[in-house]
């Protein structure tokens, strides 16, 4: 188990998304991450650092790690009810700024009338934007699970999202009363697979939202290694967005309570 909880250390992108969030906090993240080896060098660094678009030039001006990448939330997050050139822009700019990867959300406000082409064209509009100023940026999109009651829109947006180029699918902005579940998981794992098979293109999963603790990673990662395979148990495969889980994981692994980050 130990081992398990080791590895998910390595798989989360550590996350900030405060409203009460500044340049100085974000900051002081970052440099808690750039001395984590400092203290315990025997566990890996998280994934990413994820935080709204204003402070990818934050991190990337106070990181010091090369292995972390620079994650954020874009496409205006969390309801992506904007006009699509804004969210746009706001993707290029963080991108311009060092994000190395972008989360947006699926527009439900097309998607959930039965819009598909329209909620799809947002994704590939702003793939095709921000791989103009970085090709090897990473998209995600997350489909807000919790407002998709049932099991064929959780699949329909699965597909939707990775034909229209998505890096990885992700479960929950962590914003709305119902976040990731295993029953969404597994389900989005399933169209993952499925999506692999037939096209030969492997695509990212995220959980996110709600998981905090060390038995939420190791549910997830079981059910990712279950449905995908350990060849997804590596974080350009599969990550987790939690603020909270880092240190409950590093508790579990000292036997004591960590408050590191």
């Amino acid at each position: 188990m130990k081992e398990i909880y080791k590895e998910a250390l390595g798989l989360i992108d550590l996350t900030s998304l405060n409203v009460t969030d500044t340049p100085s906090k974000i900051g002081d993240m970052v440099r808690k991450v750039n001395g984590f080896h400092s203290v315990y060098p025997q566990y890996p660094l998280p994934a990413s650092i994820c935080v709204y678009p204003n402070f990818a030039k934050v991190i990337k001006a106070v990181k010091t790690e090369p292995d972390v990448r620079i994650t954020v939330v874009g496409g205006c997050f969390p309801a992506s009810q904007s006009p699509l050139e804004v969210k746009v822009m706001e993707c290029v700019t963080a991108v311009s700024e060092g994000a190395d990867e972008v989360d947006i959300v699926l527009a439900l406000n097309s998607f959930l009338e039965g819009r598909y082409d329209e909620a799809q064209r947002e994704i590939v509009e702003i793939g095709k934007a921000i791989r103009t100023v970085n090709p090897d940026v990473h998209l995600k999109v997350i489909l807000e699970t919790g407002a998709l009651k049932e099991p064929k829109l959780i699949e329909d947006a699965s597909w939707l999202s990775m034909e229209a180029g998505a890096d990885f699918i992700k479960t929950s902005t962590g914003k709305i009363a119902v976040s990731a579940t295993p029953e969404a998981a597994r389900i989005m794992c399933e169209c993952i697979k499925e999506f692999y098979a037939k096209t030969g293109r492997k695509v990212g999963f995220k959980p996110a939202g709600g998981i905090a603790s060390a038995d939420d990673a190791v549910m997830y990662y079981n059910i990712v290694k279950e449905i995908l395979g350990p060849e997804w148990l590596n974080k350009k495969l599969f990550r987790f967005g939690a603020s909270r889980m880092a240190n409950n994981l590093l508790s579990a692994l000292e036997g004591t309570e960590v408050k590191y980050y």
